[in-house]
Order: C-alpha cells, then structure tokens, then sequence
C-alpha cells in the first residue's frame, strides 16, 4: 500500500491550531468572495448547499443568501466545532447521494491524499446540474519560500521535502472532468505577498492551517532555519521579500 502523502492526523491539528490562534484569513477571504461573485452570477436558488472548509464563521451566513440550507464539512474539529459543522476527511467521508443543490469547497482539498476519490465522493453527493465551485492553493505558490528552503539544505549535500506539492490547473480541471462534472473551468489569481522576514510568512502559513503536514517531514535544525532566514532576507530588496501564492479558483457541473 502507497503511504499518505500527507499526514492526516496532523492536517486537522495544523488547523486545529490556526483556530486556537485566530485564523489568518486574508486569502481564505479573498478566495471565498470569488466563489461568492460566482454563485451570484448564477440565476438560481439553491435548497440545499454543502460547505467544505469552514475556518470562518462568517462563511455559512454569507452562503444563506444562496441556499435555504447549508451542511458544513471541515477537516479541522475545532473548526468544525465552530462552524456547527461534521469534522471529517474530504476522501474518506459519505457525503451521500443526490442531497445537494450546489458544493462550496475553499482552501483545503490540496491537502487531500485522495484528491480524484474526493472530487468523486463530492459529485455523488450533488443533484444533476448542481454547480460545484471552489479554491485551492496551486501552481507555483511560495516559490521564495522553497528556494529559501532548498539553500537551507545545501549544507547538509540533500534536499528534503518541506513544502507541499502543488497542482497545476490543466491537471485540476483534468481531475474534475475524470469526476463527472461538465464545462470544468480552472482560473487562477496569482497574489504578491511582500514580507520583511521569513518568521513573518511562517506566522501567516500557520494561522492559516498551511503548515507542512506531510507524512515525510523532518524539522529544520536552528541553523538550517538561520540559512533559510538569511536566504530569503537576501532574495528581497529594501528590507522586504516579494512572495506569491497561487489560488485556482474552479467550477464544474455535476452530471
């Protein structure tokens, strides 16, 4: 048997911990007003609408102006907790079958080991035409990051994983098709992020429940992180480090 690429345990306490912290919402935010935007453009009410991902409490309410109902799903129990919702793993969970008008999805299936059983699990759950829309971190996201992280290691002769892998778009809406949803369309919004140190991004990473949660880790030792700290400081001008995330944001139609 194939190892998780990710490690699931520690996914929901990566976001366990950004709920204790006070999650860090910016891009979440900015990702679910696009989908918001989206649903808007959308000439239909929706009865019942399922919510995967629910780091803010603001998002359910928000979703009401679309649907009479809304279930939420979070792979973070205290996230779920919050919400009023079902904490469960997006490709492990029985989100049964034709129950739902529309899916919202923002901000945690690129942490799902089984992203296609995923994509197919929420179709299942989705009537005939239901729009199934939704964000997730991609691409060339935290390139400063993985360089840093890369000259951190050249002292030691070898490269170790410390950040996720990331999906490209042909290869999301690729998925999407392979599913069961029609017309999938794949856009994506590239952010500049600008920081003066590297602990502030780490900060950030963490408030979001972004932290490195694959089943291969190994931590940085203090003077590997004081290599990845000056290297990223160098790649910067005027004190400030140019950093930028990927959000591809995606529709699809159930059939």
């Amino acid at each position: 048997m194939t190892p998780d690429l990710f490690d699931r345990k520690l996914r929901a306490m990566r976001r366990d911990r950004a709920a204790r912290m006070g999650p860090e919402l910016f891009l979440l935010d900015r990702a679910f007003d696009d989908c918001v935007e989206r649903l808007a453009g959308i000439a239909r009410n929706f009865g019942k609408a399922l919510l995967i991902g629910c780091p803010s409490p603001a998002w359910p309410d928000r979703l009401r102006a679309f649907a009479g109902e809304i279930d939420i799903v979070e792979p973070g129990p205290l996230f779920a907790s919050l919400g009023g919702g079902t904490m469960a793993e997006e490709d492990r969970h029985d989100f049964g079958e034709g129950r739902y008008d529309l899916c919202v999805a923002v901000g945690t299936l690129d942490t799902v080991n089984e992203l296609p059983l995923a994509l197919q699990l929420i179709r299942r759950s989705l009537r005939p035409d239901a729009p199934f829309i939704g964000a997730l971190a991609g691409g060339n996201s935290l390139p400063a990051l993985r360089s840093a992280l890369i000259e951190a290691d050249r002292a030691s002769g070898r490269a170790v994983a410390r950040t996720h892998p990331r999906i490209e778009p042909a290869s999301l809406a690729g998925l999407l098709g392979a599913a069961g949803f029609a017309m999938p369309v794949v856009d994506v919004d590239r952010v500049t992020l600008r920081y003066g140190e590297l602990a502030a991004l780490v900060r950030d990473l963490r408030a979001m429940g972004a932290g490195n949660c694959l089943t291969e880790r190994q931590p940085l030792t203090r003077s590997a992180a004081r290599r990845a700290a000056a290297a990223f400081a160098a790649a910067g001008s005027e004190g400030r480090t140019e950093e930028r995330v990927e959000i591809l944001h995606f529709l699809g139609w159930a059939q």
